[in-house]
């Protein structure tokens, strides 16, 4: 009676940790945290630059959307891949991008990873699994279907992740994709970051859903509605449904609540929405605090341990800042190099 009291107590007790804190090491947690924070030093060090003249350009940060990136690239496989967005930099770092040569894109340099061609809305890392971003409102959702297409044609195991806002969700190739992904099986996983707005239109004034992830039912696929900000909520998620698509089940709908603490872009005045209600999704919901006291909760890091990471994560900035600078940039005589054209 005792031993299945104590069995009866663990699992009850079992329950109650939170999928993550199951299912990885804490050598993994802490590396995850290391991203998390990476992600948001990388945002707030390019929008650094871009005040000081060293970028140009518009840019689409991702502060405070830092869990629904890590969250969901963290099941896959080194050689699984993801379409991005044009608010893509976390889904980079997510997918194992350095921040060094993430910056040298950025500025203009032949040591990025388009050398200095793509800039901010369009990296790529073909080699890394990362088939790019894309400036194109669900401009991502169709590729992610071809490249699935091709995996499941060349029996390879590989998974494709897309990762699109809650206004592609109302694109016509969002529904002509999840459509021909469902009746073919494909393993890709459609990942809907909802940050509440696309551009400055609230979901509730553009979409007839209250969750994207119901629009799933139409095409005979699981749909799933998670808080975008919980890590450990959305690497569960995650994990279902990369496993369903890599068994050959098909493809999912994956809905990440979250919200983006900067505007829609840099020109962003922000004038759609209240300071209050920015604050507090800073103060109650950042995706970072919370992780944190998880780790904390578990004893997996104290306050000094992640003090110390946090000062590794600004050397590698730091480092990745100057890397950039240095970098050479292109000269005239390459203005026709990896351009593509039919010869007259």
């Amino acid at each position: 009676m005792a031993q299945t009291q104590t069995l009866k107590k663990a699992a009850a007790e079992a329950e109650n940790v939170p999928f993550a804190f199951r299912a990885y090491s804490p050598e993994q947690l802490r590396h995850v945290l290391h991203k998390m924070h990476l992600i948001r030093r990388f945002e707030e060090g390019s929008e650094d630059a871009y005040t000081r003249g060293l970028i140009h350009g518009t840019m689409h940060l991702s502060i405070g959307q830092e869990a629904s990136a890590i969250g969901i690239c963290m099941p896959l496989n080194p050689d699984d891949q993801i379409t991005s967005t044009h608010r893509g930099h976390g889904h980079c770092i997510a997918k194992g991008a350095k921040v060094d040569r993430m910056f040298a894109e950025f500025f203009g340099k032949t040591t990025g990873y388009c050398k200095g061609r793509g800039g901010s809305m369009h990296i790529a890392d073909v080699s890394a699994g990362n088939l790019g971003a894309n400036g194109i409102v669900a401009g991502g959702i169709p590729i992610a279907v071809g490249a699935a297409l091709s995996a499941k044609m060349q029996k390879n195991g590989k998974v494709v992740v897309c990762f699109f806002g809650d206004g592609a969700n109302n694109e016509g190739a969002f529904h002509e994709s999840l459509n021909m992904a469902a009746i073919w099986k494909l393993p890709v996983v459609f990942v809907c970051e909802n940050n509440g707005y696309g551009m400055s239109t609230s979901t509730a004034r553009s979409t007839a859903v209250a969750h994207v992830a119901e629009r799933a039912l139409a095409y005979a696929m699981p749909g799933h509605t998670v808080n975008g900000n919980d890590f450990s909520a959305v690497a569960e998620v995650a994990t279902e449904a990369i496993a369903r698509a890599r068994r050959g089940e098909g493809p999912s709908l994956i809905e990440t609540k979250t919200y983006r603490h900067r505007g829609h872009s840099k020109s962003d005045r922000n004038r759609y929405r209240t300071k209050e209600e920015i604050e507090e999704w800073k103060a109650l919901r950042d995706p970072i605090n919370l992780f944190e006291s998880e780790l904390k909760q578990f004893g997996i890091m104290d306050d000094a341990a992640i003090a110390t990471l946090r000062e590794a994560v600004e050397a590698e900035i730091a480092a990745g800042i100057a890397f950039a600078k240095e970098s050479p940039a292109p000269g005239a005589d390459e203005v026709l190099n990896f351009v593509y054209t039919e010869q007259q």
